[in-house]
């Protein structure tokens, strides 16, 4: 069996969808519904039994036997930049994670499991996911910090030589559509143009960026199940790896394919950005992905162009965006 947290979220959907197609079903997804309508992205796959998070350690420690466990991958947290209940993310997020990770050690079973690229901060101090830099990163929000102290427990215990991370960068697709303001700006814009006629992007507040010219490392959630798959079949590859494309887009690159995808004449109106996200907005992002590539991941990333193409195409203009 293969144990998939956050299963009925983005990615893990996502995923669950790949694993099927790839002929397993035998599958415990483990999330909370509440009032949203990410159940939809259960339907039409497989799996075998479904548990709520809050009763999920306690189904662990006692009504599961490890012998019947193959795999675990852990994506489920709150995934909100915004959220300012810190001790809920701290419960959620790293409390959880590190009873789950313990529970994968002691069964001996592979722990594959969600980091982030906010645990970089403002990116001043570069994007290596190399162990000696990874201590020393400061984020700048209580999400991208319950990550990082995550990240950061497992190297100073030597267990993330057995277990597989993920730093997840700018990531978009199909199954996103419940997030919210957490959804990707591909989402969000393609929804703004339909609209309006007109996609709206921040203007520049650093001499350095010209208005849209901010840049991003955008991956589609296709390559992060590429990605997630290749490290279930390769178990003995251990430690904590970037997860974006390595190759920086900007805003600006991003609304041309948008708007050639959706076959519409791109018009960008440029507007004030918030004043009390000024000082900490990232205009940068880019994945070091030299760790990944050595240990053996050597399949190509989809172009920003394509990707967008699929996307907007293949299912925001259906009727379900979602796979």
């Amino acid at each position: 069996m293969i144990i998939l947290t956050g299963g009925a979220g983005f990615i893990g959907s996502v995923l669950l969808k790949r694993l099927n197609e790839n002929g397993i079903t035998d599958i415990l997804i483990v999330d909370e519904f509440d009032s949203t309508e990410k159940w939809k992205n259960l339907l039409g796959k497989q799996f075998d039994d479904y548990c709520h998070k809050d009763d999920f350690l306690e189904y662990l420690e006692e009504g599961l036997d490890k012998d019947d466990v193959d795999a675990v991958f852990h994506l489920g947290a709150c995934t909100s930049t915004t959220e300012r209940d810190v001790d809920y993310l701290m419960q959620n997020n790293f409390q959880f994670s590190k009873s789950l990770a313990e529970w994968c050690f002691w069964a001996e079973k592979p722990f594959i499991y969600a980091s982030s690229a906010s645990t970089y901060g403002d990116g001043s101090a570069g994007f290596s996911d190399e162990n000696q830099k990874i201590t020393s990163y400061r984020p700048l929000n209580a999400y991208g910090f319950s990550k990082h102290i995550f990240d950061l427990w497992l190297i100073e215990n030597n267990y993330d030589e057995d277990c597989t991370g993920f730093k997840f960068f700018n990531v978009f697709g199909p199954n996103e559509y419940h997030k919210g303001t957490m959804a990707s700006l591909v989402y969000k814009a393609y929804h703004q143009v339909l609209e309006s006629g007109e996609l709206k992007l921040f203007k520049s507040y650093d001499p350095r960026y010209k208005d849209g010219e901010f840049l991003r490392d955008f991956i589609y959630v296709n390559d992060c199940v590429d990605v997630l798959m290749w490290s279930l079949h390769n178990p003995n590859i251990k430690g904590i790896f970037n997860l974006g494309t390595g190759k920086a887009r900007s805003w600006n690159d991003l609304a041309s394919a948008l708007f050639l995808a959706m076959g519409k004449e791109t018009k960008i109106k440029y507007v004030d950005m918030p004043e009390e996200i000024r000082s900490a907005y990232q205009y940068f992002t880019e994945a070091e992905m030299g760790k990944l590539r050595k240990a053996g991941y050597s399949q190509p990333f989809t172009e920003l162009e394509n990707a967008v193409k699929d996307y907007v195409q293949g299912y925001l203009m259906k009727s379900q965006p979602y796979l």
